[in-house]
């Protein structure tokens, strides 16, 4: 079955040390992909004494360290940094890596961190137009000898980025059925959606075929993942399943191994490129490691 596995942390709730050593461990496994996400809050939100840390730095960390997965935020949101400062960053990031970073940009959720951080918190649409010049900005800072941009949101004039990446992609994310495949099929390589069903992973594939095919672009080129919840129960005397009430329920991976495999099947019957598993804290590492030397091999060849 073709589809590229990866692995989704989120620096909270748990040690640098704990984060270096999933990297490590999905780096010789062979997975395809590592990545992190970019909130200064720990989500769901129980407590803003838990642990998180920033997504660049953590991103920079994870290119530093492995030596052969993409690696990746799943994303990045629009709103926090500079398009401009953001570029510079993934292009720094891409020469760390020696070509293996991508980065993900979305319009961002997460209400309180927003306001607390001192970004407001405009609506959806507004959020998203931001997103959109954000894009453009990133895009040309990376293809183009010279940036000139004037928008509602930003002005940039006579920018050059140097260097330019070495492989570099640039992903949209969000669970949006319009505009964000339309995003992706304008601007971006790839797009990924978070925590949704196979079926539902079928629309919003078909929804970014045909904002290609608006703008003669060829679905191939674009890169396709889906983000999934973890709770797998290698053992015949523990159960594990999504909280019922959870936004994750839908997308995730839950029950026996054979019943993960069989679910991840229905996900690459979809015609999704990659899957990426959310390791949430505490991560239990029995599974992960079951996962790792029963799932795995199913899927890639080492």
């Amino acid at each position: 079955m073709g589809i590229k596995l990866g692995v989704h942390t989120g620096p909270q709730d748990l040690s640098i040390e704990d984060l270096k050593r999933i990297w490590l461990q999905a780096d010789a496994a062979g997975y395809h992909w590592i990545s992190v996400w970019d909130h200064f809050y720990a989500n769901p939100l129980q407590s803003r004494d838990n642990p998180c840390f920033e997504a660049v730095a953590c991103m920079a960390a994870l290119a530093a360290l492995t030596k052969n997965v993409r690696v990746g935020c799943l994303v990045f949101c629009a709103l926090f940094r500079n398009p401009g400062v953001l570029a510079k960053a993934a292009i720094t990031i891409d020469h760390l890596s020696g070509g293996r970073a991508d980065i993900g940009i979305g319009a961002g959720w997460f209400e309180e961190e927003f306001r607390e951080f001192g970004y407001g918190f405009p609506p959806l649409g507004k959020r998203m137009d931001q997103l959109e010049e954000a894009l453009q900005i990133i895009r040309s800072l990376w293809d183009d000898e010279e940036t000139n941009f004037g928008g509602q949101y930003y002005d940039i004039q006579g920018a050059v980025a140097s260097p330019k990446p070495l492989g570099a992609k640039l992903w949209v994310g969000g669970r949006g059925k319009v505009r964000t495949p339309a995003l992706a099929a304008k601007y971006a390589d790839g797009i990924n959606f978070p925590y949704l069903s196979p079926e539902s992973v079928a629309v919003r594939l078909q929804s970014v075929n045909q904002a290609c095919e608006k703008l003669g672009r060829d679905p191939a080129e674009i890169e396709t993942s889906v983000n999934v919840g973890f709770y797998m129960s290698s053992r015949s005397d523990k159960t594990s399943a999504p909280p019922p009430d959870s936004p994750i329920a839908q997308g995730s991976l839950f029950g026996s191994v054979q019943q993960v495999t069989d679910r991840i099947g229905a996900y690459a019957d979809t015609g999704i490129k990659g899957l990426n598993i959310a390791f949430r804290p505490p991560i239990e590492w029995d599974e992960f490691d079951a996962f790792t030397e029963e799932v795995l091999p199913v899927f890639h060849s080492r």
